[in-house]
């Protein structure tokens, strides 16, 4: 049974600015320490958005203006460095959805890619004018489409990529290879139960 599946992310957006922001940025590593990542959602960029004392810094994600944003606009070579899992995973449970972004280290995109969080990729120019353009107005609706590779919002929209296996595997809902086996594994024992009883023997 596939899971669901990603065609389109819509809601608004954020704009972290930046290149090269490695998962230690994104995740300390204090919080490797977590037995499961249902809580890593506070550990989003923790050490740039509070201070030891636990105050506010200035950072897009602590601005009201752009809470509840599910889209997150970045640089180059995002999630570049380690490679924990706990980094789209503390993305994910803190309620993003998409990442839009100018490229993507390699085993993040594979990471994000099988929570159902499509990182697509797009111009330096064209993710500019989108933040410009969320900076303007925090509450402005944005559509990535993962199925026609193209980023809407307001009357204006750019193309993007995302490489044709993981668009195919968010699409048709088979974005979760653990998920694809253990599915295997039941249609198999389901097979195995409607084998005659000397088959059964035969092949043991």
């Amino acid at each position: 049974m596939a899971l669901e599946q990603i065609k389109q992310v819509k809601g608004t957006a954020v704009h972290i600015p930046g290149n090269d922001i490695d998962t230690d940025r994104i995740t300390p590593a204090r919080y490797l320490k977590a037995v499961t990542f249902d809580e890593l959602a506070g550990a989003l960029f923790a050490d740039e958005r509070f201070s030891q004392d636990g105050k506010e810094k200035d950072h897009p994600l602590n601005n009201p203006r752009f809470k509840g944003a599910n889209i997150m606009l970045v640089g180059s070579n995002f999630g570049c460095g380690s490679s924990r899992e706990h980094s789209p995973q503390a993305i994910y449970r803190a309620g993003f959805r998409a990442i839009i972004g100018e490229s993507f280290a390699e085993i993040f995109f594979g990471n994000s890619t099988t929570l159902s969080m499509p990182c697509v990729t797009a111009s330096k120019n064209d993710i500019e004018a989108l933040a410009k353009a969320v900076e303007d107005n925090p509450k402005l609706d944005v559509t990535v489409d993962v199925e026609k590779l193209e980023v809407h919002y307001g009357d204006k929209s750019f193309k993007v990529k995302l490489p044709e296996s993981a668009r195919k595997g968010l699409i048709s809902g088979h974005w979760d290879p653990i998920a694809g086996l253990m599915e295997a594994g039941q249609l198999l024992d389901e097979f195995d139960e409607k084998l005659p009883k000397a088959t059964k023997g035969a092949a043991q």
